[in-house]
């Protein structure tokens, strides 16, 4: 379920189908990601899941994997 949400917040925030979207999908190298769309994504989940992600953990972010071990672990 939390996997499921956090494709659809990438893919409204990057345009693109959340049938796209892996665990092992890379925000810059696979889905073209900036820095800002990253920051964005990243105040969606916290929104969403109601948790607070640290500055140093989001620069450790590049997969979806990554930021779904975030919110797993929050």
């Amino acid at each position: 379920m939390e996997l499921e949400k956090l494709k659809e917040i990438i893919a409204e925030v990057l345009s693109v189908d959340p049938r796209e979207v892996t665990e092992q999908t890379r925000f810059v190298e696979d889905l073209c990601a900036d820095s800002l769309d990253v920051y964005q994504i990243v105040m969606e989940i916290e929104e969403t899941f109601g948790i607070g992600i640290s500055e140093e953990d989001i620069e450790k972010i590049s997969t979806v994997g990554e930021a779904m071990e975030l919110i797993r672990r929050a």
